[in-house]
């Protein structure tokens, strides 16, 4: 990108294409500040010159996606008090949706990542997509009802699914069924609600989910775990996820030679069963384990030797600075943490810290807005300057 009489260019693209390129940049950087923005932070942040910068944010004031806010005097400062941008979250809304074996959830949000909606129902027919896919488009509208929103405020919407997907939202593989593949996700959702629409792995969205809100903001570097009843790696690299070919990255379970399957039946396994009837059980016995009771701790133990055997490989190959353990291992954090870290220290891996999500059973919907948002385009807000 090159800069002449103050407007950014790129090789190749006309004036239209490159104002569209520099409102989305903007967009971006306005949805996921923290609150208002100056022109100047904008400047450092976007690297485009600030009269390109106002004369995109006067269209998007115009327009009606950013207030331009009052002009606050700072205290000891000369000159005039600086210039300062607000999205308007509340005009587009994104929506996020959960599928597992047994259910499906939905949220909807704003483009600060706001969450404004909710919606969660049991699944008919797992083993049927379509049928799945259309109880999935229903809870959307649901969670929207729930938000107080209406269809034309969504803008675009992101699926987590297990299995490998690939870049373009295909399921490649699915561990137990061969039914989902070569689903295409984010063209069968968008045939239900007429929106663009993205896909990938539930743990690869926890861990992008665990860099942006989570325990993981310092860490660009990291691997978000669920381990037992099911079992799924999501790989952050760089702040990236790493999906590797045709999203097989992370679908351990898949892998003959690390030994998943032995633990996967146990009751404290249960603790990432999509079943709560399962979960319930597998509370039950940690709670026996922390009263003492030997053959829990016993089964625990177990579970423990597991968990760290596989941490263990993945410290010496991904070598992240962070695990984070998810999919319902939190809910048992204050007995699993201490226990793998010391197994991890006795297996003398490197130096990787070990943390229990700070999300929760939201991390995969929080990561599917976040993948939205990372997609977003002001195609996904409509038309806000004029083409030439």
């Amino acid at each position: 990108m090159t800069r002449t009489n103050g407007t950014s260019r790129m090789n190749g693209m006309n004036q239209s294409a490159v104002r569209r390129v520099n409102t989305s940049v903007i967009l971006r950087a306005l949805a996921v500040s923290a609150g208002p923005t100056t022109l100047t932070a904008l400047a450092a942040q976007v690297g485009l010159s600030r009269r390109t910068i106002e004369l995109v944010l006067d269209s998007l004031v115009a327009a009606g996606w950013v207030t331009e806010l009052e002009r606050v005097p700072t205290s000891g400062c000369a000159g005039r008090p600086a210039r300062r941008y607000e999205l308007r979250a509340e005009n587009a809304l994104l929506a996020a949706v959960c599928i597992t074996t047994s259910d499906v959830s939905a949220v909807v949000a704003d483009v600060r990542g706001r969450v404004l909606g909710r919606a969660h129902r049991r699944l008919r027919a797992y083993q049927d997509p379509h049928a799945t896919l259309d109880d999935a488009a229903a809870l959307v509208l649901d969670a929207l009802d729930d938000a107080g929103g209406s269809t034309d405020r969504l803008r675009a919407g992101a699926v987590a699914n297990g299995g490998a997907i690939d870049d373009d939202g295909v399921v490649r593989r699915l561990v137990h069924t061969t039914r989902w593949e070569g689903v295409h996700l984010p063209e069968q959702l968008a045939r239900r609600i007429r929106m663009p629409w993205f896909a990938d792995n539930d743990a690869n969205l926890g861990a992008l989910a665990e860099h942006w809100r989570g325990v993981g903001g310092d860490h660009d570097n990291l691997v978000w775990a669920v381990l037992g009843n099911r079992t799924g790696l999501g790989v952050l690299i760089r702040g990236t996820v790493h999906r590797g070919l045709d999203g097989a990255a992370g679908e351990i379970v898949e892998a003959r030679s690390i030994a998943t399957g032995p633990i996967e039946d146990r009751p404290v396994a249960w603790l990432t069963s999509p079943e709560p009837d399962l979960r319930r059980v597998a509370l039950d016995r940690f709670d026996a384990a922390r009263a003492g009771d030997p053959s829990a701790l016993a089964e625990v133990d177990e579970f423990v030797e597991n968990i760290a055997s596989i941490l263990t490989t993945l410290s010496w190959t991904v070598a992240p600075s962070l695990i984070v353990l998810g999919g319902g291992l939190e809910d048992a954090a204050d007995v699993l943490l201490p226990r793998v870290r010391e197994a991890l220290r006795d297996a003398r891996t490197p130096a990787v810290e070990v943390r229990a999500t700070g999300l929760g059973h939201d991390a995969a919907l929080i990561g599917a807005v976040k993948l939205a948002l990372d997609r977003m385009d002001t195609e996904l807000f409509g038309p806000l300057v004029p083409r030439a």
